[in-house]
């Protein structure tokens, strides 16, 4: 037995930190390759480096942390690989803004330096979120924990990018990306976020060469007509026909283009006429591609007009928009401007407006790596929860285009090729080269760009266990048995998860993918910097504790719906943390004489100790089923009734009298017993979800072992459940519930015992309410109870209730003060006919009704009659208790 009670206030900051830094003293996280024992891994969404814990990370690694645990308590050999992503753009955007502040800039130090002052920026600031992710109760294996870029994942990117260029699967080809003037780097199309916005649709004339007729096109980027090549009209268009092959002049530049027939062309879009811009669309690039129409460059990587636009050059390419559109009005060629509302693609890293642009990249091939990745799902090998994102997962890979990787940046997994400056070779290989392989000179070039970010990340389920060495970890933890993830990255990372997992792991990469939604703020929006509406999960555990933010986040999510954050939800999770706390406390206090070795005889059980044993029992198996099912939030809920209403509301209440009992041990020693087998037993069912508390309650109370974090998940307690205690315990629990409410209603006097009435519509009951009339006399202060037979005439002024099986009679004399209550009645009712006079005054006014609007009148009828109802209830109470 403990010695000591635990604290009177519950105060999660004196002992959230201890726990933590036992568990993590003592590796109780640590997995170890044991071939013997069944496994469960996750590997973590790794977060940026640049980052810092947000709800979004919280939740996500909340699911993750409870999924773990409740494995680790089932005796499964479990792994939670914990690490974080270089995150390109991001940290070459924070090393840049730290030289700028300087005075410097990377292009000034070189390369080699900014790399190292990269690594400097990540050693120093990058473990952030680590330590934050701590303080959230994640019991992550930090002594595996990695980096998309330390040395054993460099050496799996390289060795992927090579077998994928050997394989033909990778290529370097010249092709419109989508590219950041911001960042200065190409983008992948799933980095591109496109968002509605309100622009505006320039008409323009295009005169036929020789003559006065015109073809008019219309555009929403004016500034790219000095790249066009050509103009396009559907084959079909009978407005054009004639015109097709004719050659036009372009405005302003005063070079020759030709109309053409392309069935790409919507008729019904604008004029019908398309201006073609090989060098910055996409699907101008693949006309000009069957038409043979040059490409031409006119815009920096800046985002500014190239020198090949005369008086523009230099320009931003808005200011280059404004100036164009006054100097076409000047040549009369504008025909108009019209209001348009379109999809406008945006970074999704800075959010500048996204150029697409021609350029030389590196491109993988998708079609034959996206085929087997679609089977896994199709055939159930893979398995989405909630299974409606099969769908989107499957339309989306089967509809995808070559991924471009390579990333003009200096920050990242630099691509491993070189280039002869003497014959022009290309060399792409596993190690440094230093000679030309097929001209033995020494004038290399290495490959300036680096890889896109999810290219690393999308190893992760294997690079972070050894690949491509065939490891013990591999062996055994891989596959992973579910990914935890957000629903706005299933193309940035878990389709690339598969792919590669697949192609290199040579199996699927996880079993399950968990989908959850985002956390919102309270009027639904995303969470964001400029909404200024972001919450700090930081701030709310150094407040209320990780339990009560996660409990927060747990309860009422459903997987795959997004959820919305309330300070009242946190409250009443830390109310709910209070509750368990104070329960606990009762049970420490009242442990005198505790014989850890006693167990009851089966006989020696009352009603109260079969129905708490039996609903644990209930809620210990709904809870596993639940979270076997990924279905946390029902979880939690089950276990937040059963603590709360059953456990703390009711069991506790019965059983203090025998808890109190000092002459009867046998019975002491019983309740003793019940109360903290549910209790210990509870908590384990509840660790996974607030692993502190319950750490600290089970350190204090009886136990066995080290940590509960590593105590046996409570299994087989079908035995306990006893169907017809419930039953019995529940009718008796409800006409608890019916007497109490009944005195509530009369005002009863506080503490005066009532005689109570009980006729049994269902015969089986009567035994248990005789044998545990204690209960009634105990907690509803209903003493005598009295059973009525069918020789017994109804009573007289009592109070009636229904309830499963029972009726309940309360007879009012003696229960009641009537006079104190005729008293209070009566001036109740002066302060009612004070009210129903003044509104009818006020309802019968005319300037009120002419001049109030409706809705004001109508509130007043509805305050009127709620009055007179009240006045009629007092009027029958009051002739109610002159008959008393």
């Amino acid at each position: 037995m403990q010695e000591t009670n635990i604290p009177k206030v519950y105060d999660p900051q004196s002992f959230e930190k201890k726990w933590y830094e036992f568990w993590e003293k003592n590796k109780l996280f640590h997995a170890k390759v044991q071939k013997d024992k069944k496994t469960y891994s996750i590997v973590i969404p790794p977060p940026n480096v640049t980052g810092q814990l947000h709800m979004g990370h919280a939740m996500d690694n909340t699911l993750q942390d409870i999924l773990i645990r409740f494995r680790r308590m089932q005796g499964y050999n479990t792994l939670w690989m914990p690490g974080c992503d270089h995150a390109g753009i991001a940290t070459q955007a924070k090393v840049d803004a730290a030289l700028r502040e300087e005075g410097s800039s990377r292009h000034e130090i070189g390369r080699e330096k900014f790399v190292e002052r990269a690594w400097q920026w990540k050693e120093k600031f990058g473990s952030r979120i680590m330590y934050q992710l701590r303080s959230l109760g994640s019991s992550c294996d930090w002594d595996r924990e990695r980096f998309t870029m330390d040395e054993g994942c460099s050496k799996a990117v390289r060795e992927v990018f090579v077998r994928l260029y050997e394989e033909g699967l990778i290529y370097q080809g010249t092709r419109i990306t989508n590219w950041c003037p911001h960042c200065n780097t190409a983008l992948s199309d799933i980095e591109v976020e496109h968002e509605t916005e309100m622009g505006h649709l320039y008409h323009i004339r295009y005169n036929v060469e020789g003559t006065d007729e015109y073809v008019e096109i219309a555009t929403t980027r004016p500034e790219t007509m000095f790249g066009d090549t050509g103009v396009a009209v559907h084959p079909e268009d009978e407005r054009y026909k004639r015109l097709v092959g004719k050659m036009l002049v372009l405005p302003v530049v005063g070079r020759l283009i030709p109309l053409f027939a392309d069935e790409y062309v919507d008729p019904q879009f604008g004029t019908g006429a398309v201006k073609v811009t090989p060098a910055h669309d996409p699907n101008d690039f693949e006309m000009g591609q069957r038409h043979d129409l040059e490409q031409i460059l006119v815009m920096t990587n800046d985002g500014r007009m190239a020198e090949n636009t005369g008086l523009y050059a230099g320009m931003d390419r808005y200011e280059c928009r404004r100036r164009l559109i006054e100097d076409l009005k000047s040549r009369g060629v504008l025909s108009g401007i019209e209001d348009h509302e379109h999809a406008v693609g945006h970074c999704s890293r800075c959010d500048t407006t996204v150029e697409p642009m021609i350029s030389k990249q590196w491109f993988v091939k998708m079609e034959s790596l996206a085929k087997p990745a679609v089977e896994v799902v199709k055939n159930g090998k893979i398995k989405f929860v909630p299974e409606r994102f099969t769908k989107i997962y499957c339309n989306w890979l089967e509809n995808i285009r070559d991924w471009c990787i390579s990333r003009q940046l200096w920050w990242g997994h630099q691509i491993p090729a070189w280039y002869c400056d003497n014959c022009g070779e290309t060399i792409v290989s596993r190690d440094d080269v230093t000679v030309c392989t097929k001209c033995g000179s020494n004038h290399l070039r290495r490959d300036e760009d680096v890889l896109d970010t999810w290219f690393s990340s999308g190893l992760w389920p294997f690079e972070t266990m050894g690949w491509p060495e065939k490891t013990e970890e591999l062996k055994q933890f891989y596959p992973t048995s579910v990914l935890v993830t957000g629903y706005d990255i299933i193309f940035f990372w878990v389709a690339r998860m598969v792919m590669m997992g697949l192609k290199f792991g040579e199996d699927i990469p996880f079993k399950h993918v968990f989908i959850h939604g985002l956390v919102r703020d309270s009027q639904g929006r995303k969470m964001s910097k400029s909404l200024g509406n972001g919450i700090d999960p930081v701030e709310v555990i150094e407040k209320y504790g990780a339990d009560t933010l996660r409990f927060m986040l747990i309860t009422g999510n459903t997987p795959g719906n997004d959820m919305r954050f309330y300070w009242e939800r946190v409250e009443s999770a830390r109310n709910f943390a209070n509750k368990l706390w104070n329960a606990s406390r009762f049970m420490l206090m009242n442990l005198e004489g505790f014989d850890k070795d006693f167990v009851p005889e089966q006989a020696e059980y009352t009603l109260a100790d079969k129905w708490i044993l039996s609903r644990y029992a209930h809620t210990a198996a709904s809870v596993t089923k639940n979270l076997e099912n990924f279905e946390l939030g029902e979880a939690a809920r089950s276990l937040y009734e059963f603590i709360w209403n059953e456990f703390c509301d009711w069991y506790i209440e019965l059983s203090k009298a025998r808890l109190y009992d000092k002459e009867n041990i046998a019975a002491r020693k019983t309740a003793q017993y019940v109360l903290g087998y549910v209790l210990e037993h509870t908590l384990r069912l509840l660790h996974p979800f607030m692993p502190f508390i319950t750490e600290e309650i089970w350190q204090h109370i009886p136990h066995e072992g080290e940590s509960v974090m590593t105590s046996l998940w409570p299994d087989g307690e079908n035995g306990k459940i006893d169907a017809a205690a419930e039953k019995n315990m529940t009718a008796v629990m409800e006409t608890i519930k019916a007497i109490r409410n009944i005195r509530a209603q009369v005002n009863a006097v506080p503490g005066r015992k009532s005689e109570v009435i009980l006729f049994f519509a269902d015969r089986s009951l009567k035994e248990t309410f005789v044998e545990n009339k204690g209960y009634l006399a105990s907690l509803a202060a209903a003493e005598p109870m009295t059973v009525w037979t069918d020789s017994m005439v109804k009573p007289e002024n009592a109070m009636t209730a229904v309830v499963s099986g029972v009726e309940v009679y309360l007879p009012m004399a003696g229960l009641i003060d009537v006079e104190k209550e005729t008293a209070r009645l009566t001036k109740e009712m002066i302060n009612l006919d004070k009210e129903i006079e003044r509104l009818a005054k006020k309802l019968s006014n005319e300037g009120f009704l002419a001049k109030a609007p409706a809705e004001v009148v109508e509130k007043e009828k509805e305050k009127q009659k709620g009055y007179t109802d009240k006045k009629a209830a007092v009027q029958e109470r009051l002739t109610y208790l002159a008959a008393l």
